[in-house]
């Protein structure tokens, strides 16, 4: 199969044997497949990446001086059916999942790992069980988006965010766009999104941000004080750049919740005195839960999610490291589907 492939610190276009699926597993063709800024961080950080997955006990550690096949958002048609499987979802049916395999009896990141190749390339092997069916009637596109919106779903859930909060989401990047359509599902009323990026200010906008600001023109904090009125904070970090998390816990309203979902490669600095005085609540997050994977898959179907204006760009493998430089423009692209078997 051909595969957009990072080796050596780069993403290079190869041939490379076709996966087989092992017991258990299902064969799959790549239909689209997002580029992640996670996968960015993989390119550009590589080594801080494996070193935090060390130092947390990370199951699965990809091995760097072998080939690595990324892409981890994706929409897949089944091909076929290793042995051991249940065959619930027929072949030629379209199908998203989670991007973990079993292989082995341990567990590895689908897009992450040298051994499991992810979407950047023409097929796959997915876990059966993890696969959910694309329903009739959604488009392969949107299907697609669907694991990077569980990421904003996620976020939200872990914030104990209610109607009662309003929200200032700082970072419109596609984490940000997420973590907006999570709030609107949730029924927040008082979405606040800043942004340098007159495009991306836009599309928080669509994904349903009641006010936008360039921090440029007015501090998004003051933003959020004219919109929240009675109702307390929760503030989102989208942006995963050293010196946010400490801005934003100075100017924080005593006792906010601060949901970090920018991922920061670099070390970064707080000050605990600010959020002691304040009794600030800090919350990291990661990934999404089964569950609020196939409910961000139903809320795509079910049009409560409209992803349709955050897909800028689409290219074939032999694209994927030039899209990987788009990326770096905000005012050019927001996502980029990867279709393996475009020429």
């Amino acid at each position: 199969m051909r595969a957009a492939v990072m080796r050596n610190r780069e993403i290079v276009v190869d041939t490379l044997p076709d996966p087989v699926p092992g017991s258990g597993e299902v064969l799959v063709k790549t239909l689209a497949c997002g580029i992640c800024g996670s996968d960015l961080h993989m390119l550009q950080h590589a080594e801080k990446m494996m070193e935090s997955m060390r130092d947390t006990g990370a199951p699965f550690v990809p091995n760097l001086l072998a080939d690595v096949v990324m892409g981890h958002e994706f929409c897949a048609e089944i091909l076929d059916f290793g042995p051991n499987t249940l065959k619930r979802i027929p072949i030629g049916a379209r199908v998203v999942s989670m991007p973990l395999s079993f292989r082995g009896g341990r567990p590895n990141a689908v897009g992450y790992s040298d051994e499991v190749p992810g979407g950047y390339g023409e097929l796959m092997v997915l876990t059966e069980p993890l696969l959910l069916e694309v329903p009739n009637g959604l488009s392969t596109e949107t299907a697609a988006t669907t694991e990077p919106m569980a990421v904003g779903l996620h976020a939200v859930a872990k914030g104990n965010v209610t109607p009662r909060d309003a929200a200032l989401v700082v970072g419109c990047g596609p984490v940000g766009l997420a973590v907006i359509a999570g709030l609107r599902l949730a029924g927040v009323e008082g979405i606040v999104a800043s942004d340098y990026s007159p495009m991306r200010r836009q599309l928080a906008t669509h994904m349903g941000a009641t006010h936008v600001v360039d921090p440029k023109q007015q501090p998004p904090i003051e933003a959020w004080r004219a919109a929240a009125g009675p109702k307390s904070c929760v503030l989102f970090e989208c942006v995963g750049v050293p010196g946010v998390l400490d801005q934003l816990m100075r100017i924080a309203p005593p006792q906010s919740r601060i949901v970090v979902a920018g991922v920061c490669m670099q070390d970064d600095t707080i000050r605990p005195t600010l959020g002691i005085n304040k009794e600030l609540n800090l919350q990291f997050v990661l990934g999404y839960t089964p569950d609020e994977f196939a409910r961000t898959l139903r809320a795509l179907a079910e049009g409560e999610i409209d992803v349709a204006p955050m897909i800028t760009g689409k290219t074939g493998v032999a694209g994927v490291a030039d899209a990987f430089r788009a990326l770096a423009n905000p005012e050019a692209q927001a996502k980029i589907l990867v279709e393996p078997w475009r020429s």
